[in-house]
């Protein structure tokens, strides 16, 4: 058997190549939308990839099943309780899927969604016990997956996690403590609360470490999985309905058009976004009037998704090189209109000095100041209501980045405003939009909250 796990770390998120020496045969499980490594592992062990197959309708990315079938051939799977706009293979809970020796085996473990499945992977059919179990966003290591994403579209969260308690208990906790888990995400996915760090383990390490499998009623169960989570990011919605769809494919190879700064700022007045994806202090020295800062280094794609709207025309300013790698990750969750990128900012910036402005990050003392001065300052948290459960600075608005876009017009533009999140990263992305959204005079903390507290 060849088992891969493929993670990115920049969502958080785990794929699955699986092939049968003997038979040279393989699958994809949950492929990301940029295909190249899976018919790189293909190609390096001599296997053709006959079959994608999709654990759940994802959320919070756009899935490569489409990319991969067109690459290769492959059919596309899903469990029998899915329906889909493009040709795909229902599978029923129980069927098995025989590469050669490797054998897979389905079982239907709605809760996450309706549906959800997870995969038993068996070495060979002598095996006693299965090799591993793929999960997708029913388990995770340390947590399940939450109920609440489908809660307007007809489904209760609580219906659903009623659901989630049955296959936990009924399906996966059933296996043999010796089958490794292998999960759809990992920590700093927003699919759960509470995940490890961790990306693979045990049913019998979670048997006794994960705190969603314990021992308890479905009714404690229910409360336990529902309350605290966070608040998705806004694309999650979209990329939920665009994986059900027979959508364009994505060519990870072509580089956005080459932009002058003319046609940059032509693009901006027709409503296009400028992101400049530089880091933020570097951002803050200087960047084309109205730009949106969100850098490459953190959860990119994920923090744009939630301040730009789906189908948005997108020009990228990156630094040199980049701009290949920004527009394949803004296409893991489908935003896919990059109109160009911007060709050498920095000569344009000297060259345009009308169309540049400079940003405002303030340190603790500045933040202060400002707070004993300023009768009608604005201040404004972007973390996560997990976060701020634990503090906030006295006086604050809690705004959750990924709900930005939403709640941008209960904040007052005309007021002096001073934004802040953990360490100083969500809070430049956050007053980026504001001031390109109009807001007169924005400022964020240099280190956020941790400054704040330590300073304090």
């Amino acid at each position: 058997m060849i088992f891969e796990q493929h993670y990115l770390d920049c969502l958080s998120q785990a794929s699955y190549f699986i092939g049968d020496e003997s038979s040279g045969r393989a699958v994809v499980v949950d492929p990301r939308r940029d295909v190249s490594p899976y018919l790189e592992s293909a190609a390096e062990h001599d296997l053709t990839i006959e079959l994608a197959i999709e654990t759940h309708f994802h959320a919070d990315f756009l899935s490569g099943h489409l990319e991969l079938a067109a690459a290769t051939g492959a059919a596309i799977a899903y469990g029998s309780v899915a329906e889909t706009e493009f040709e795909s293979r229902p599978l029923a809970d129980g069927h098995r899927i025989e590469l050669g020796e490797v054998t897979l085996e389905i079982r239907h473990t709605p809760g996450h969604t309706p549906e959800s499945i997870s995969i038993v992977v068996w070495e060979s059919a002598d095996s006693q016990e299965p090799y591993g179990v793929l999960t997708g966003d029913t388990l995770f290591i340390g947590d399940v997956g939450r109920p609440d994403l489908l809660s307007s579209r007809g489904v209760t969260s609580e219906e659903l996690a009623s659901d989630l308690y049955d296959s936990l208990h009924g399906r996966l906790m059933t296996l043999p403590d010796s089958t490794r888990v292998y999960p759809g995400h990992g920590a700093g996915s927003s699919c759960g609360k509470n995940l490890s760090s961790e990306t693979w383990s045990t049913v019998g390490v979670q048997r006794s470490e994960n705190y969603a499998v314990q021992p308890m009623s479905k009714e404690v169960f229910i409360a336990a999985v529902t309350d605290g989570q966070t608040v998705p990011p806004a694309y999650f919605a979209y990329d939920a309905s665009l994986n059900r769809e027979n959508r364009k494919i994505l060519d990870e190879s072509a580089p956005p058009p080459a932009l002058e700064v003319a046609d940059v700022i032509r693009h901006q007045r027709m409503g296009a976004i400028v992101l400049d994806t530089r880091d933020a202090n570097e951002f803050a020295a200087g960047h084309l009037l109205g730009a949106i800062n969100i850098g490459l280094a953190g959860r990119y794609a994920e923090f744009a998704g939630g301040v730009i709207q789906p189908g948005a025309a997108i020009v990228l300013v990156t630094d040199d090189g980049l701009e290949l790698e920004a527009k394949i990750r803004l296409a893991r969750i489908g935003f896919d209109n990059v109109v160009g990128y911007l060709v050498n900012p920095m000569a344009a910036f000297v060259d345009n000095p009308t169309e540049v402005s400079r940003g405002s990050r303030i340190d603790v003392a500045g933040l202060s100041e400002a707070m004993a001065n300023i009768d009608n300052l604005q201040l404004v948290d972007v973390r996560q209501p997990g976060e701020t459960e634990a503090g906030i600075i006295e006086g604050a608005r809690t705004v959750p980045l990924t709900r930005l876009n939403e709640q941008i017009m209960t904040l007052d533009a005309s007021k002096p405003t001073i934004v802040y999140c953990a360490g100083g990263f969500r809070s430049s992305i956050a007053a980026s939009h504001m001031k390109a959204a109009g807001f007169s005079d924005v400022s964020d903390l240099l280190g956020g909250y941790g400054a704040w507290v330590a300073a304090v």
